[in-house]
């Protein structure tokens, strides 16, 4: 095989971990998880966490790498998973990228500007300070007023970003967003999604959340709580985790938990596909075109 990188991305459930698991087998290489769940220990249900029999003697990477008290930027993920990626292609493999986190994905793939603007430590000191003293969520905010393009292409949890994005806007006067930062590939690459109809999608998440249950969603949520896992950590945050804390902190049936956490799947779906299909050298393949062989072809076809 060429030496590139492979991404699998997608909407959640979308059929990426099967698929990436076929082409690491047909390729002979690894996968690196860019999922912003995958990442805890403990939480493995509602994250649709891939079993050892999914796995299929695949190494996977970057999954449960952390504790759930912990927290964890897009940054820290770049950190971790870059030189993986690296020694992967040094040693003449294809890595694969499997995942529906936008960010971290864009954090392997691309060398986005940080503008033009010099570094001003006073600066950056004083919304250090805010952050400590409000929160991410509050410095954030802080950037969606001064300059809502740029907080569009960030999550809250890379703090290191929005903070120089702040910087700049207070050094120069202009918008990070104004600078033209764009996509600078730092490898040669493919990305491939799997493009359900999307009702098709929508049942295929109502089945997996049903599933989730099944396996004992909640369950694993009272247990992660008996540890002392405060309902405010990072971890607690993600879909099917924060839907059943509210459940069972206000008497909702269970099929109440599992309707809400449907729809905001659903919801979630909608905003990936909306993410992905902005990144450049994404094939979206129909669901019989979805297979090993075929992004082999690509995979050959492309500089």
């Amino acid at each position: 095989m060429p030496r590139k990188v492979l991404v699998i991305c997608g909407a959640t459930a979308s059929g990426k971990t099967r698929l990436a698991v076929d082409c690491a087998l047909k390729f002979n290489t690894e996968i690196i998880s860019a999922d912003s769940q995958l990442i805890y220990k403990g939480l493995d249900i509602g994250t649709a966490k891939p079993t050892a029999e999914e796995m299929r003697g695949v190494k996977h990477h970057m999954i449960d790498i952390i504790e759930p008290t912990e927290t964890f930027s897009v940054s820290d993920y770049s950190e971790k998973a870059l030189p993986v990626l690296e020694n992967l292609l040094s040693s003449g493999k294809t890595p694969i990228i499997c995942g529906g986190t936008g960010f971290y994905i864009n954090s392997l793939l691309f060398d986005f500007g940080y503008g033009n603007a010099g570094a001003d430590e006073s600066v950056r000191k004083k919304y250090a300070e805010f952050l400590e003293k409000y929160g991410k969520d509050a410095l954030f905010a802080r950037l969606k007023e001064v300059d809502p393009e740029t907080a569009e292409t960030l999550h809250p949890n890379d703090t290191k970003r929005v903070i120089r994005a702040l910087e700049i806007y207070e050094v120069s006067g202009k918008k990070k967003s104004a600078q033209n930062d764009g996509f600078n590939p730092k490898f040669n690459y493919l990305a491939v999604a799997i493009n359900y109809p999307r009702e098709e999608l929508y049942d295929r998440i109502n089945c997996r959340v049903d599933e989730m249950f099944s396996q004992g969603l909640v369950e694993e949520v009272e247990n992660l709580l008996k540890l002392g896992i405060d309902k405010n950590c990072q971890c607690m945050q993600a879909i099917g985790y924060k839907e059943v804390v509210f459940g069972l902190n206000n008497g909702d049936l269970r099929s109440t938990m599992s309707d809400i956490i449907k729809q905001n799947t659903r919801h979630y779906a909608k905003r990936q596909i909306t993410f992905f299909k902005k990144m450049p050298n994404i094939v979206w393949l129909d669901t019989k075109n979805a297979t090993a062989d075929k992004i082999a072809e690509i995979l050959n076809e492309i500089n």
